[in-house]
């Protein structure tokens, strides 16, 4: 192809049009990246506060013939959480517990006479979960933590 001014004045002008809109591509992911650094900070920020937060949690058992309760008391870590025990509990069995963040209130009885057994998780004076019988026994009562949910 024979170069003249016309094909060369096109040829400037397109290497022109892809500069800019190379540019333009670049400043635009630039600003897109920031503003998802933006969120992903918030979000670290969220995931920090509701980890850290705290709140209580009240547990109540009645029933006849419980040989042990076991609980989430506040220890460990959230995914982890310490489970704690008591050995043939005296009946009702009442436990005000301090829990950290995503840590989910948990309280399991084992009983020899299930028929009669409740299990019951208050938070700000509210149930937020509660079980009797075969499904208190079974499952006990786990709830999610309030913080995030």
């Amino acid at each position: 192809m024979k170069r003249t001014a016309r094909t060369a004045r096109t040829a400037s002008t397109a290497r022109t049009v892809r500069t800019a809109v190379s540019a333009l591509a670049v400043t635009g992911l630039a600003l897109g990246l920031g503003a998802c650094s933006e969120a992903a900070e918030k979000a670290v920020d969220q995931v920090d506060k509701s980890v850290n937060e705290t709140y209580e949690v009240t547990y109540e058992i009645t029933g006849s013939s419980i040989e042990s309760i076991d609980y989430h008391a506040g220890g460990g870590t959230a995914m982890e959480p310490k489970v704690e025990s008591e050995k043939k509990p005296a009946t009702p069995w009442k436990k005000t517990v301090t829990l950290k963040g995503i840590m989910p209130p948990a309280v399991m009885p084992v009983s020899l006479n299930p028929s009669d057994l409740t299990c019951k998780i208050t938070y700000n004076g509210k149930v937020i979960k509660e079980a009797k019988a075969e499904q208190a026994m079974a499952g006990g009562c786990v709830a999610v933590s309030p913080i995030v949910g």
